[in-house]
């Protein structure tokens, strides 16, 4: 999702942007990264060897998922109650 618009969203900043949206949206959130995450925090993770894909793809759900991964949004489309695009999702951020 950071590469979803020009200059890349840093790390921290995209956590930041989606912890007040969780706040505002009531809902809890969980930011998977591919490599280390900014930060240690329960609202955070990084696969470490296996890739944040394989790791979301495993989440139970319902969940919404934001990615602009098509692969991905097709893996997990019968268990995400919304999917929203990468982009999208950075613009409604604000970010």
């Amino acid at each position: 999702m950071r590469r979803s618009a020009w200059p890349n969203v840093s790390p921290q900043a995209l956590v930041d942007a989606c912890r007040g949206w969780a706040e505002r949206e009531g809902v809890e959130l969980l930011v998977v990264f591919d490599g280390k995450p900014p930060e240690e925090a329960p609202d955070l993770l990084g696969p470490g060897t296996r890739s944040a894909d394989d790791v979301i793809a495993e989440l139970e759900g319902p969940f919404w998922l934001m990615s602009s991964d098509r692969g991905l949004r097709d893996r997990v489309s019968g268990r995400a109650e919304r999917l929203v695009g990468g982009g999208t999702f950075l613009r409604e951020l604000g970010v």
